[in-house]
């Protein structure tokens, strides 16, 4: 008996549990569907505890937790003509405004949404759902995952925007650099918006929710790797297609597929080019030569002229010394023009050959760029590519009849055409130059430098001094072309003359006086001195007598205090003369003398006696 009832509430209780296990779990969707809850809550329909539990337990296992601010997945249910139902396996089911579908017109039964519990319930006891609020919040998820792993995500161009272009990615507007946007610079933008690319997040600033993607990233690593093997096969010589990439004042920039190389302006054509885009474009396409690289081939410098055939090489035969070529004028520097007289074949004129002129002037002077001209081949190098040319040819020499034109002492009119510390250089006509030394441009006046007496330009009579032809040398003089003043003044101003005039200068060692526009005369300190004992002073006028002059030196010496003092003079001589008279009348006889000596000679007796 004892063992029956221990057995017995053993089988119950395992009865019981076979029968739960049988029993299927109800539906909590059905429970509540079913329940009365009028009739529960008059209490005339009771249900056990265990039952509520059992209800409970149910609802935790397959209710979602509407808690607010998170994003669960659902199931479009039902669609109106302004809402959209969603199933989120809730205690119910909730709405959505169909604007925030607008992306996704073809939105219908049975779809997948994400959306965030926006509101637990309403006033009404519906569950309030936002599809938007939860794009967002998946959006920054996937924007961070994207960016942390380094994946490419696809993003749809909006518009621009200054510096760049908006873009949709996972519904949040990322920013777009323009320089992100392809390896090589964009000129439109605009045919880029409301195309689809791949981008990648290369930046996010989580404070501001700023987002940076760029096109340009994910085909750099593609055109590095395309880089590296092209590098790898670079060789000097070596011909390569290439497009534009940019044009700059200094050259041109070429893309080779990834690997960037620069054609020097002066490396683009055979002849002198002012800019590169007077020869390429951009985006044009273009066979290059590779001139040369560096160490890890990061520089490469490229050719484009070196794919023709050089220009001297095709010139003809038939150009040799002494011809005349026609050309224009490419460049001009100081010491001469080049004359391009073919494509890329240029000859030197230098100034010195511009003008049978042996006084040599600046390029500009004879010749602008642009100025076509006909010139003499002077030398010609074929092998070094060097060809020299002459203007002054085309027309006589001006020497050849120098002595008949130009003869020792003619005189002619010339015009000052430069100045040295020496003298003027004055044309007497093209090609023919004469110099006037310092010495030779005035008599009278003492010239330190010719810019104190004449201007360039001006023009000059002078006579021919000299003449040397071989040597193509003409002397010339200025104040030969006028009497010399010092010849009449050397009778007016002769030694001893007495003339009136005043200091002009007080100098070191004396003063300077002017008699007249020609004549100055130099006073020394001891001859300044006035008949007082004081000096002269700078604008006191008083007579000098002339104690020196010397016409070929053109040296005047004059003196103040040799007026009275000579007059000193003359009077000591008179008194010496009258004294002289004086005493000779005074003088004793002999006969007195003899008296007064035996006079003496008593007195002088006398005293020795005492």
């Amino acid at each position: 008996m004892a063992e029956e009832k221990t057995t017995a509430p053993e089988q119950e209780v395992a009865q019981v549990e076979e029968q739960q296990q049988t029993t299927p779990q109800q539906d909590p969707k059905e429970f509540l569907e079913n329940f009365d809850w009028e009739k529960y809550e008059e209490g005339i329909e009771r249900v056990d505890d265990s039952k509520l539990e059992e209800f409970e337990k149910l609802v935790a296992e397959n209710f979602v937790d509407t808690a607010d601010e998170e994003v669960v997945e659902g199931t479009v249910t039902h669609l109106t003509d302004r809402e959209a139902i969603i199933d989120i396996n809730a205690k119910s089911e909730g709405v959505i405004s169909l604007n925030e579908f607008r992306y996704n017109p073809d939105l219908k039964v049975g779809d997948k949404v994400e959306v965030l519990i926006d509101i637990r319930e309403d006033k009404s006891g519906q569950l309030v759902l936002s599809h938007r609020k939860a794009r967002i919040i998946k959006a920054w998820d996937r924007v961070n995952a994207a960016h942390d792993k380094e994946e490419v995500v696809t993003g749809y161009i909006k518009c621009r925007t200054k510096g760049g272009m908006i873009v949709d990615v996972f519904g949040i507007e990322a920013f777009l650099p323009g320089s992100q946007i392809d390896v090589k610079p964009i000129r439109d933008y605009d045919q880029y918006v409301g195309k689809n690319m791949e981008f990648k997040v290369v930046k996010i600033n989580q404070e501001f929710k700023n987002v940076v993607v760029s096109h340009k990233a994910l085909i750099e690593a593609d055109i590095e790797e395309q880089k590296r093997e092209i590098i790898g096969q670079l060789e000097k010589g070596q011909v390569l297609e290439g497009v534009v990439k940019n044009i700059t004042s200094y050259g041109v920039f070429i893309d080779l597929g990834g690997v960037d190389g620069l054609i020097h302006i002066t490396d683009l054509s055979w002849s002198r080019i002012n800019h590169p885009n007077e020869v390429v474009e951009l985006d044009q396409k273009l066979n290059v030569v590779i001139l040369d690289f560096d160490d890890n081939k990061s520089r490469i410098q490229l050719g484009l002229k070196q794919l023709e055939k050089h220009p001297w090489d095709a010139l003809g035969d038939e150009i040799k010394i002494g011809d005349k070529v026609k050309g224009k004028v490419v460049v001009i520097a100081d010491y001469g023009a080049f004359l391009e007289v073919a494509e890329g074949v240029e000859g030197l004129i230098h100034v010195s050959e511009m003008s049978w002129s042996t006084h040599l002037r600046s390029a500009q002077d004879f010749v602008n760029v642009g100025d076509e001209l006909e010139a003499v081949v002077l030398t010609l190098d074929r092998e070094d590519r060097k060809m020299s040319l002459g203007l002054k040819q085309l027309t006589p020499d001006p020497w050849t009849d120098i002595t008949s034109k130009y003869p020792v002492g003619s005189r002619h009119k010339g015009i000052v055409r430069n100045f040295t510390n020496f003298g003027v250089f004055v044309e007497l006509e093209e090609g023919i130059d004469g110099l006037i030394y310092i010495s030779d441009l005035s008599w009278t006046k003492k010239i330190k430098h010719p810019s104190e007496f004449v201007a360039v330009g001006d023009t000059l009579e002078v006579e021919v001094l000299e003449l040397d032809v071989e040597g193509r040398k003409l002397s010339l003089g200025h104040k030969q072309t006028t009497e010399n003043p010092w010849d009449k003044y050397e009778a007016e101003f002769a030694l001893g003359t007495v003339h009136k005039a005043s200091i002009t200068e007080i100098v070191d060692k004396g003063a300077i006086i002017a008699f007249n526009d020609d004549i100055t005369a130099f006073v020394p300190q001891r001859h300044m001195e006035k008949e007082d004992g004081k000096k002269l002073g700078k604008g006191e006028e008083a007579e000098f007598k002339i104690i020196e002059f010397n016409k070929d030196y053109k040296r005047v010496v004059a003196s103040h205090t040799a007026i009275f003092k000579e007059e000193e003079q003359r009077n000591v001589r008179a008194a010496k003369k009258k004294a002289a008279a004086a005493a000779d009348e005074a003088k004793p006889t002999l006969g007195d003398a003899n008296e007064q000596l035996q006079a003496l000679k008593d007195k002088m007796e006398a005293n020795k006696k005492k």
